[in-house]
C-alpha cells in the first residue's frame, strides 16, 4: 500500500487571497506539524491547484478513521491556537472528508496530484468500486509516469461531527461519497487519466456518476518521523 495507513482526512478549500501568504506560514510552520504531532497520523500532503477547485488541498495519513476521531485530535480541534483563529474565519468551500481507504496501489509520492470527489450512479456502488479498486487503479500505476492511485471512502458521521474549528467557518463543511488521488511525475500523465478513464461517459460506463475533478502540484510533505523534539 503506498499510503502509510488505513485512514485519509482529505481537506480542499479556498482562501481570502489577502491572507493568503500569512495562510501558506501558518499552514506549514504550525497547523501541519500540529496535526501531525497528533498519535496515530502519519504523515500531512500540501498542494495547490494547477487546473480546477478549490485552490488549496491537503490530505493526512493516518493510522485508522478512527484516529480522526480520537480524543487527542478532538482536543486539539477544540482548542485552537490564536494563528488558528486568526487564519480560520477566511477559509472558504470547505470540504472536509474523513474516510477509510479502499485501495492503494503503487509506491511513493508524486509531484502532482489529480483529485476527485465523486458519487456513484443508484444502485451501481459496487461496480464502480470494483473497476476503480480492481481493474482501473493496478493498471494505471503500471503505466509511465504513474506512481500511485488510491480509493477512499468518506464516512459522513466523522466527517460531521461539531468542533471549535469548525465553528469558525461560515458555511458547514461539504463531504465526498468517495474520493480518489492519482499520483504521479507531472501533470501530463494525469490529463489523460482525466481525459480518458475518468472522462464521464467513460466512467458512466462503470457506474460513476458525479465526479470534481482538480489537479494539483505539491507544495510541501512533512512526516511524524521529521518533527522535532517539544
Amino acid at each position: 500500500m503506498a499510503l502509510l495507513g488505513a485512514g485519509v482526512a482529505a481537506i480542499w478549500h479556498n482562501v481570502e487571497e489577502a491572507l493568503q501568504k500569512d495562510y501558506n506560514h501558518w499552514h506549514c510552520h504550525e497547523h501541519m506539524a500540529e496535526r501531525v504531532g497528533i498519535p496515530g497520523f502519519r504523515r500531512g500532503r500540501r498542494y495547490v491547484a494547477i487546473e480546477g477547485e478549490p485552490e488549496f488541498f491537503h490530505f493526512y495519513e493516518t493510522e485508522s478513521l478512527a484516529t480522526l476521531t480520537s480524543p487527542e485530535y478532538l482536543a486539539r480541534l477544540n482548542a485552537p491556537t490564536p494563528w488558528t483563529r486568526r487564519i480560520g474565519p477566511h477559509i472558504r468551500d470547505n470540504n472536509r472528508t474523513l474516510s477509510t481507504v479502499v485501495a492503494s496501489h503503487g509506491n511513493g509520492v508524486g509531484a502532482a496530484i489529480l483529485t476527485g470527489r465523486l458519487a456513484p450512479l443508484a444502485g451501481r456502488e459496487a461496480e464502480m468500486r470494483a473497476w476503480l479498486a480492481d481493474d482501473l487503479f493496478p493498471a494505471v500505476v503500471q503505466g509511465p509516469g504513474i506512481v500511485a492511485a488510491h480509493l477512499l471512502r468518506g464516512d459522513d458521521d466523522a466527517s460531521n461531527l461539531g468542533t471549535e474549528e469548525k465553528a469558525m467557518r461560515e458555511t458547514r463543511d461539504a463531504v465526498a461519497d468517495w474520493v480518489v488521488l492519482v499520483e504521479a511525475l507531472e501533470p501530463d500523465a494525469l490529463v489523460g487519466l482525466r481525459d480518458g478513464p475518468l472522462a464521464a461517459d467513460a466512467r458512466a460506463s462503470h457506474g460513476l456518476g458525479a465526479c470534481e475533478m482538480g489537479l494539483y502540484r505539491l507544495h510541501f510533505v512533512l512526516g511524524e518521523e521529521e518533527l522535532g523534539p517539544d
